[in-house]
């Protein structure tokens, strides 16, 4: 099994390394190009339409609770552990990269979750579901290479990832308070059961209080942090900048030098922030909006708050806390969430633990409520019977169960192969279908008045063509989903 585990990591670290981080930039790249930047452009807008977007929800998914089951997802562990292991295997350079490939992604990620909404049916329970199972089917015309993501999604996010995320709370409470696994277990379940058995709308309606909640607190703790070392800061910015252009051999990481830097600062920030991964467009076609590009915009904050404002907190609260606790090209990259802990309570003294126990546990638990959205709707996307979400409800809450208390490095070296190539086939079909996201911007951009006009997928000449589907068919009013697909 050991042997096994170790092949199928050389094939992952080739898949990541190599191949997607290649395809995730290059795209990220292209389509800043394709929107002027629509990160920085429209950046001040994305902002004023997050900041009104808890209205228009007409009896289905609010626009705020979309973005925050998206951010349920993205925020979760690899905020913690994964900048740590980035920082130990590439130097505190790797925070650079991983700044610079979110700021792309922003783009990517604005033409994935436009085309979520374009795409997006009608559901029997009141709200929509869409993503890139659907505009695979409905704009390349294939439902099997819809079935094939779908199959893939459900695999790492309904089973995989969730196991993964109960694991973790499960070693975190047994390394820093002796709380036995079986406890962490039931614990999980008692909690993980009543939400997804409620659906998209009772996760969503815990996301939206949730999310925004525990990204506030964390970055609270940073700023702690921060003031505490406030004299150390300059230095901190010296050796992110510094690292990533090799300009100090001693801030190399475990992995050595400038390539070390740019490769684990790239894959740490496609990892974290989902930018064309094709996981976050899951929850961005349930929404309720007047416009898709306006959910395109808010998904697009999203990877901002994840990768600039959350991975950096913890980037700052590691360099700040002294070589005792981190020293790059002898830190090594097993300590994960131990060297945030670590480094946290350096700053803040021992009572500094708990709280980051309980962020730990909470970033987890908000992963696997959003995870399990993510596969809902895919589930929907294969079988249209009433029994299927119930079937997914009871597998995810028994991967709780498992993951809590069983070894997951096989299971976790699969699915991150699983998701590249989940990822691979959500590129080639955004590649594809990015005019009609574009077509999508243009329209939105003649809206002048701070509140968008209400889209329209047919006759509309800014698009290449008539949407299918019965959603966006009038200018006359908000588009709900109130009658079933």
């Amino acid at each position: 099994m050991d042997s096994l585990n170790s092949v199928l990591g050389d094939v992952s670290n080739g898949l990541y390394t190599y191949v997607l981080v290649a395809l995730l930039v290059g795209a990220g790249i292209y389509f800043t190009v394709r929107t002027r930047a629509v990160q920085v452009r429209l950046f001040p807008r994305m902002i004023a339409v997050i900041a009104r977007s808890r209205g228009e929800s007409h009896g289905g998914i609010s626009s705020f609770q979309a973005f925050a089951i998206g951010l349920s997802s993205r925020v979760g562990t690899g905020n913690i552990a994964g900048v740590a292991i980035a920082l130990a295997l590439g130097g505190p350079g790797a925070i650079f990269w991983m700044w610079m490939v979110a700021l792309v992604g922003m783009a990517t990620a604005f033409i994935e979750a436009t085309l979520a909404q374009m795409y997006k049916v009608r559901w029997r329970d009141g709200t929509f579901r869409g993503g890139p199972a659907f505009y695979i089917q409905q704009g390349l015309g294939s439902r099997g290479w819809g079935a094939v993501f779908a199959v893939l999604l459900i695999f790492v996010f309904g089973f995989a990832f969730e196991m993964v995320q109960a694991n973790t709370i499960a070693a975190t409470l047994d390394s820093g308070h002796g709380v036995p696994a079986w406890v962490s277990a039931l614990l999980l379940v008692l909690l993980t059961a009543p939400v997804v058995f409620g659906g998209i709308r009772a996760v969503a309606r815990v996301a939206e209080l949730l999310a925004p909640l525990m990204a506030a607190v964390y970055v609270l703790v940073a700023l702690a942090v921060i003031v505490l070392n406030i004299g150390a800061l300059p230095e901190a910015f010296g050796m992110i900048v510094r690292g990533a252009f090799g300009l100090d051999e001693a801030l190399a990481g475990t992995g050595g030098g400038l390539l070390a830097a740019v490769l684990n600062g790239a894959r740490r920030g496609l990892f974290s922030n989902e930018a064309g991964m094709g996981s976050d467009p899951n929850a961005a076609a349930t929404a309720t909006v007047r416009h898709p590009a306006q959910q395109g915009l808010i998904q697009s904050l999203g990877v901002f708050v994840d990768t600039i404002v959350v991975c950096s907190a913890t980037a700052f609260i590691v360099l700040l806390a002294g070589p005792s606790i981190y020293t790059p090209g002898e830190t090594t990259e097993d300590q994960g969430a131990a060297l945030t802990q670590s480094a946290a309570a350096a700053s803040l003294g021992d009572w500094g633990t708990l709280p980051m126990t309980i962020l730990i546990f909470v970033f987890a638990f908000s992963s696997i409520l959003g995870n399990f959205s993510y596969a809902e709707v895919n589930v929907d996307f294969l079988a249209r019977r009433r029994w299927a979400p119930i079937a997914l409800r009871t597998l995810v809450t028994l991967a709780v169960l498992v993951g809590a208390l069983a070894e997951l490095a096989l299971v976790w070296t699969v699915a991150d192969i699983a998701m590249g190539l989940m990822a691979i086939v959500n590129l080639v079909a955004i590649l594809h279908l990015g005019k009609w996201a574009l077509g999508a911007l243009r329209d939105f951009e003649q809206s002048r008045s701070g509140r968008a006009r209400v889209f329209l997928g047919r006759g509309n000449p800014l698009l290449p063509g008539d949407l299918p589907g019965d959603v966006w068919v009038s200018r006359e009013e908000v588009p709900t989903a109130d009658r079933a697909s």
